[in-house]
């Protein structure tokens, strides 16, 4: 009877599990009920409904969307607007209303062929019809250029920004201005110049252009640029001041860029000969296009601008222009009590000081740059937290020195283990200050931590009463004191160097001179620890 019990029930649960995978088929609907195109829902989730763009109902099969003629992806045009979509369900296009392909899903079709079209000062990579489309709408004549076959390329041919030689006649004379196409063509509407022509990438002092400009000895400081700059007769910006080129034709011909010209990549920092300044450059420091000082600059020898090196000088050391570097108000550079860090920048020859978090709660860290091919340093620092709040509480090596949680330092205590090894604890690497301005401050419980006290113990070994003269032997913590004329059987090696070191780490703590050298009220000349003890000699 329990036999049949239980295959009844293990009958019934298969039937379940059967009739839930049954209720569990995916249907490709062309369109679900939120709106969402060629999906793979359950069937109930399809939209039944007519389609205005066919006029048949959304179809749906329960199969996956791949595997439908509806929702495969094809290419769609519409013939209209000149527009192609790629990789796009058949459905899909023929809401838009465009021409669905099947040849190339990536729309590899001669309609969807593109090209540049120029509209007025702007252009567009899109097919030929798209740019009919688009002249219609400014009612300008089409401009396709099929040899063009990239946007980049389309883009930048856009000259309309590009500077050139506008010429024109005013006054009975042919003159000419520095312009771009943009601005020349505006001319027309004025009644004082005519005969306009624009010459893209050419100087106003080109012979070739037959104007009452040409070559002079001006040059020029541009707002908004680095570069010392020539001036042609008529006062139009010319190519770079370059003092070997006054007398080059083809050098106040055309607009020669930047690169192109004398020093390219360096600052040329009081160059006399060459005003192809750099604001900044790794390799050299920067510069920028000044009116000759001559308590400051290099004469020119051409015109009266140079590039005026950026660069600083501070405490006799020289720093390129845009560096920063770490400094201590300390005389020896130590975290001594009411020292702090701070940031230096080198910016437009001038040095501005930036402190750090007082009280050392942040610290200055300084790297270099190297440029590979000098092998000078660009220095750079910034100030950042100093997180030294809970290294005495580590207790194990990696912990202490784990340098994403925490800025410490694992040292000697002075002490040895049972086995004969040395004791390390964990201590701040950039011992904080503390804010003695305060009613309440931790700097007493803080130093606290390294307090301690070493009784060394010695037994008579000789002893002369008459010159009160003899030897002690140690037989008590030997690890803290050291051998003299009277005592012997200390192993002490700087135990105190040890304890003080901790103590020090610590922050403010310990007999020692602040940081412009003054001495602390404690200044014994005993081993100190934190609290001013010293080592006891018991007899």
């Amino acid at each position: 009877m329990n036999k049949k019990i239980i295959l009844i029930l293990t009958l019934g649960i298969f039937l379940l599990s059967v009739a839930s995978s049954i209720g569990e088929i995916s249907y490709c609907c062309e369109k679900n009920i939120d709106g969402a195109w060629c999906m793979n829902e359950p069937e109930g989730r399809c939209d039944t409904s007519i389609n205005p763009a066919t006029g048949q109902n959304y179809r749906s099969l329960p199969t996956s969307c791949e595997a439908t003629f509806y929702c495969s992806l094809g290419c769609c045009y519409n013939s209209q607007e000149g527009r192609c979509w790629e990789n796009t369900p058949q459905a899909v296009c023929e809401e838009k209303g465009g021409t669905y392909s099947r040849e190339s899903a990536e729309c590899e079709i001669p309609q969807c062929e593109n090209g540049c079209c120029i509209i007025g000062d702007q252009a567009a990579f899109v097919t030929q019809t798209r740019c009919k489309r688009l002249t219609a709408l400014y009612d300008l004549e089409i401009n396709f250029r099929k040899d063009i076959s990239s946007e980049i390329q389309c883009i930048a041919s856009a000259t309309s920004e590009e500077k050139g030689a506008c010429v024109f006649d005013k006054e009975f004379e042919r003159t000419c201005r520095i312009l771009t196409q943009r601005e020349c063509k505006e001319l027309e509407g004025s009644s004082e110049e005519t005969n306009i022509e624009f010459h893209q990438g050419y100087l106003c002092s080109a012979e070739e252009l037959g104007t009452n400009c040409g070559p002079s000895k001006k040059t020029t400081c541009v707002e908004n640029r680095d570069e010392v700059f020539y001036l042609d007769s008529c006062g139009n910006l010319a190519n770079i001041y370059d003092a070997t080129k006054l007398n080059d034709k083809q050098y106040w011909t055309k607009i020669i860029p930047k690169s192109e010209s004398c020093g390219p990549g360096f600052s040329n920092a009081d160059n006399p000969s060459c005003g192809n300044c750099n604001y900044h450059t790794l390799t050299d420091g920067g510069s920028m296009c000044k009116t000759y000082d001559k308590s400051k600059d290099t004469k020119p020898k051409i015109g009266n601008n140079i590039c005026r090196d950026l660069g600083c000088k501070y405490e006799g050391e020289d720093y390129e222009h845009g560096e920063t570097w770490c400094v201590s108000n300390s005389r020896k550079g130590d975290t001594l009590p009411g020292s702090e860090y701070f940031r230096l920048v080198c910016y437009n020859g001038e040095v501005t000081v930036e402190p750090c978090a007082a009280f050392r709660q942040e610290v200055c860290i300084q790297s270099a740059i190297v440029d590979p091919k000098t092998g000078n340093e660009f220095k750079t620092a910034a100030c950042g937290a100093n997180l030294w709040k809970d290294c005495i509480a580590q207790e194990e090596e990696k912990d202490c020195l784990n340098v994403d949680k925490r800025d410490c330092q694992w040292i000697k205590n002075g002490e040895k283990d049972e086995e004969g090894n040395n004791i390390y604890v964990c201590v701040p690497n950039f011992a904080p200050g503390f804010d003695f301005y305060a009613e309440e401050t931790s700097a007493e419980e803080t130093c606290a931590l390294a307090n301690t006290e070493c009784v060394a113990k010695f037994e008579r070994k000789f002893w002369d009463e008459l010159t009160k003269k003899g030897k002690w032997r140690c037989v008590e913590n030997c690890h803290c004191c050291i051998n003299d004329e009277e005592h012997e059987g200390c192993t002490g090696n700087g135990w105190e160097n040890y304890k003080e070191n901790v103590c020090q780490a610590l922050g403010d703590c310990g007999a020692k001179a602040n940081y412009v050298g003054s001495k602390g009220y404690n200044d014994d000349e005993y081993p100190i620890t934190c609290n001013g003890g010293d080592c006891y000699w018991v007899e």
